[in-house]
């Protein structure tokens, strides 16, 4: 057996599955617009063990989204994971967050898009062909009217992920197709952390951080002038 288990805590969906080689068990997740991940994850975990029917010693991995996405989420994910892997002494398994979204769908001769929303019009993507090869690394970039159009003029293009949403009303072409409702989820987490398993591929827990792509900017609060 090789029972994994996969968290994914990249963007609102706080999401946790158990898989049995590659095949989901138990799955638990709840798209919360408050990001409530903090309370949620480890709760959540506890309960996909009890329905596995399965104690945290008898996992082999810990597969955790390695982003990019939300700070936040992807520092309460690998935290998580971390802790678990060095309490058991089990490997750590990393999951690009937009592969693992970009899995979520199946299409025929066309190019897949996963996005992610970065604050305002900028969005983290990349781009897979059918068969989920990698097309084009990760960027963090800024949607204009012309993005994307080196794949749109060959065929259909799927975009998914809730950065999409903010890209329908730019990206006007009919060989652009909206995929709605699309997060990142522990569910297609599952094949790709026993492929990983498989192989041999573990991160060092020591030393191990998110993928965040774009530095961590805090903003301090504007001085408020002194009434008098």
């Amino acid at each position: 057996m090789a029972i994994i288990l996969n968290i994914e805590t990249a963007t609102k969906n706080c999401s946790v599955s158990i898989a049995n080689k590659g095949e989901v068990v138990v799955l638990i997740e709840l798209n919360d617009l408050n990001y409530s991940h903090a309370e949620k994850l480890h709760p959540f975990i506890n309960q996909a063990l009890k329905e596995a029917k399965v104690s945290i010693r008898d996992i082999d991995a810990v597969a955790v989204s390695k982003g990019p996405g939300s700070y936040t989420g992807l520092r309460i994910g690998v935290s998580a994971a971390k802790g678990i892997c060095f309490s058991i002494n089990k490997p750590l398994i990393s999951i690009e967050t937009l592969r693992s979204l970009s899995v979520s769908i199946s299409v025929n001769d066309a190019y897949i898009i996963p996005m992610l929303d970065a604050r305002r019009m900028e969005v983290y993507s990349s781009v897979f062909s059918s068969d989920n090869k990698s097309v084009r690394e990760i960027k963090a970039e800024i949607i204009n009217e012309n993005s994307f159009s080196e794949y749109l003029k060959k065929g259909k293009v799927y975009f998914l992920g809730d950065g999409a949403d903010k890209c329908k009303p730019i990206l006007v072409n009919k060989n652009a197709i909206f995929i709605d409702d699309k997060f990142p989820s522990a569910r297609e987490m599952s094949k790709l952390s026993f492929d990983k398993f498989t192989n041999n591929e573990f991160e060092d827990v020591a030393y191990f951080e998110p993928f965040y792509l774009k530095d961590f900017i805090v903003i301090p609060e504007k001085k408020k002038k002194p009434f008098f």
